[in-house]
């Protein structure tokens, strides 16, 4: 068998080289029968997007065949680069959202999937939002090859900054003007407009919004919000629309402050399907029924959103894409030095807690 260095080993993997008249097969050599680039062929055996399916597949084949095998181990050490990516989770000191919370999970679980299809490892590590340039610390040291950020928080400038600085970095968040860094999220004002909307076409007037409209991906689900009650020809009750963070107890503490305050409201429209479950607690806690009385969606889509009862209607996030179109730009990022934002598609997901479902 031959290695990726050209090194010819032994048919039990012993390194022991055979014969030295044996011609040597080197990378060229599978590009030259291939009809591509030496370059292409690297990409190609390293499972690089840049290289389409069916030239992937012929080089793979073609090398297979010659029994050309990648000693991955001994390419990294010679490059003197690792495979690993740095996955960070921003935390507010304030209001520290947990990595327990579902859709952290759910995005980590499906960063975990992609990273290992492309033969990366992932580390997983937390630091405080109000310093986001720490995450430069993982390139810097050599821990990782590049990092992907769960949220830009309220640091926009900060993530610009690191941008400049060619940190190779994509951010789940939203896309924002004069953006200078890679951003990879769902479209946050459709998704905003289609559950404030289906609250409304269900004759719902005085709905209530749960989020804090000063981090990015909130404030554009709270002008979806505007957006239809504007198109529906219904004012929206800014004392309604109450600043929550993403933690369950400050979506109970704001639904029972309503509640005790004698607010009337007929709905609500929570920024995460955490908060839908604890404005749900609440409202049933308070002897109001869900959704006979008050009409609850929440945002992402997560699992148990489906099995709390009563389900949870929700805006979804295409998480497992979103997973793997972070890992592409990355990759982008890293062999091309580019890489542009994406922003997927919103859908609403229609069950009980709406009175969609019977």
């Amino acid at each position: 068998m031959i290695n990726s260095d050209g090194d010819a080993e032994d048919a039990d993997g012993s390194g022991v080289k055979p014969n030295a008249r044996q011609k040597r097969l080197q990378m060229a050599d599978i590009a030259r029968l291939a009809g591509v680039s030496t370059a292409t062929v690297s990409r190609a055996l390293n499972g690089s997007q840049l290289v389409n399916a069916e030239t992937r597949m012929r080089v793979v084949d073609l090398a297979r065949s010659l029994n050309y095998s990648i000693n991955v181990g001994a390419q990294n050490l010679r490059l003197g680069h690792n495979r690993t990516v740095a996955v960070v989770v921003p935390y507010e000191r304030a209001n520290r959202q947990r990595v327990s919370d579902p859709f952290f999970l759910s995005l980590l679980g499906s960063l975990a999937d992609a990273l290992t299809d492309h033969g990366y490892d992932m580390l997983v590590s937390r630091i405080d939002a109000a310093d986001l340039t720490v995450a430069a610390q993982h390139i810097n040291t050599g821990r990782a090859v590049g990092v992907i950020l769960i949220g830009q928080w309220h640091q926009h400038e900060q993530l610009n900054a690191l941008a400049s600085q060619k940190i190779p970095l994509v951010v789940w968040g939203a896309e924002l003007p004069q953006q200078r860094y890679v951003t990879v999220g769902s479209d946050n004002v459709q998704g905003g407009f289609l559950a404030t909307d289906a609250l409304l076409r269900r004759d719902r007037r005085r709905l209530c919004f749960l989020g804090d409209t000063s981090l990015p991906e909130v404030a554009q689900r709270f002008a979806g919000y505007v957006r239809a009650h504007q198109e529906a020809g219904v004012r929206y009750d800014p004392a309604l629309c109450i600043p929550t963070s993403f933690l369950a107890e400050s979506g109970r503490a704001a639904v029972s402050g309503l509640i005790r305050h004698g607010a009337q409201i007929d709905g609500v429209f929570a920024c995460s399907d955490l908060l839908a479950m604890s404005a749900i607690s609440a409202l049933l806690e308070a002897g109001i029924s869900v959704p006979t009385d008050v009409a609850v969606i929440g945002y992402d889509d997560v699992e148990l959103a489906a099995h709390f009862h009563p389900s949870i209607s929700t805006v979804h996030q295409p998480i497992e894409e979103g997973g793997r179109s972070l890992v592409k730009a990355l990759l982008e990022l890293l062999e091309t030095g580019a890489s542009r934002s994406c922003t997927l598609p919103a859908s609403l997901v229609e069950r009980a807690s709406t009175h969609f479902v019977s």
